[in-house]
């Protein structure tokens, strides 16, 4: 897969990397700071940062929060989700309500995804919760 980097798009993706969201914080020191699968933070890909980015399952999750349901929002998301999977990834859009009120339900199913683009995870440990 080539990647499309947008060199002027990675200072403001460090920032973003730096004031993640409540939802960001939870789910990257709750689960995916240390899955075997390597998740990074805030990857850049052509003129969108995504907030997390598993290279060997080619998977992008986004947590959403309320503007995203707008039509505004919902309209830019179906234009940033189709250039993503025209890189070849794939997209899991994640509420962010799910990641508050069920944890340990978004990490199963980031882990149905890795099984289901190729990737085995070895066992985990229980989820802990906020």
């Amino acid at each position: 897969m080539q990647k499309k980097h947008n060199s002027e798009l990675v200072q403001n993706a460090r920032a973003l990397r730096k004031e993640m969201t409540l939802e960001e914080r939870i789910l990257w020191y709750h689960y995916l700071r240390k899955h075997p699968a390597k998740f990074y933070r805030q990857r850049v890909f052509g003129n969108y940062i995504v907030d997390f980015y598993c290279a060997k399952a080619k998977l992008v999750v986004e947590l959403d929060g309320s503007q995203h349901y707008e039509d505004r929002g919902l309209e830019y998301d179906a234009h940033r989700t189709a250039y993503l999977e025209s890189l070849g990834l794939c997209v899991l859009r994640v509420p962010n309500t799910e990641v508050k009120k069920n944890l340990a339900g978004v990490c199963e199913g980031i882990d149905a995804l890795l099984r289901q683009r190729g990737y085995t995870p070895p066992p985990a440990a229980p989820v802990p919760l906020p």
